[in-house]
């Protein structure tokens, strides 16, 4: 199911950059990676990827100023975004769920394998949506 799905993974930590870009693709996920805000923003526009992985500090932009963005604009407005950061006070998750980020993990309570599970439901959901809507 991962095949020829792209992930957007946009973190300014280049260890966990490196861990998550291995293991996604290892899942069969094809993966392009920003590390600030604005890359984001500038990949997104050349190359929709099917589901962004979005860092909350960021330098450039931050994350939830990057959410905004893509949620505001009709050409990116269903692209599944899930938040992962280090922040874990209730406040940052309650704007990001109303900033329509479709999941929200903090860095130090997920593993990745989880993760990557939690994605492949996003994707596949997003796909029976799709299909649902062309049939």
């Amino acid at each position: 199911m991962a095949d020829n799905q792209k992930i957007l993974l946009v973190d300014d930590d280049l260890t966990l950059v490196e861990m998550y870009s291995e293991r996604l693709k290892a899942a069969g996920y094809k993966v392009e990676v920003a590390h600030d805000g604005q890359a984001c923003l500038d990949i997104v526009k050349q190359n929709k990827p099917d589901l962004i992985l979005l860092d909350i500090m960021m330098p450039k932009m931050n994350g939830l100023d990057v959410l905004k963005t893509l949620k505001a604009d009709p050409a990116t407005a269903n692209i599944p975004v899930v938040l992962l950061t280090a922040l874990i006070q209730e406040l940052d998750k309650v704007k990001a769920i109303t900033n329509q980020a479709v999941e929200y993990y903090v860095k130090s309570e997920t593993m990745p394998g989880a993760l990557i599970k939690q994605i492949s439901r996003i994707l596949s959901e997003k796909d029976e949506q799709s299909d649902a809507k062309s049939s």
